[in-house]
């Protein structure tokens, strides 16, 4: 099914109708802005992946009664 999505004429086609929609100045800034937040999600799932500790507990966030 998605074998047949991917062909050349196919992304040739969305590549000249986003040229037409955005414009050709506006298209790099596009794909930077893209390739930024493509970046920040992978740093931002790695981070809680990698690291369970650096989420604070549940006892530390409860502030303490005196008795």
């Amino acid at each position: 099914m998605f074998g047949q999505l991917f062909q050349p004429m196919h992304l040739l086609l969305v590549l000249v109708i986003a040229l037409f929609v955005f414009g050709p100045n506006k298209l790099p800034q596009l794909g930077a802005s893209i390739g930024k937040s493509i970046r920040e999600l992978r740093k931002g799932l790695d981070g809680v992946a990698a690291d369970p500790a650096a989420q604070p507990s549940q006892t530390a966030q409860q502030p303490e009664t005196k008795k």
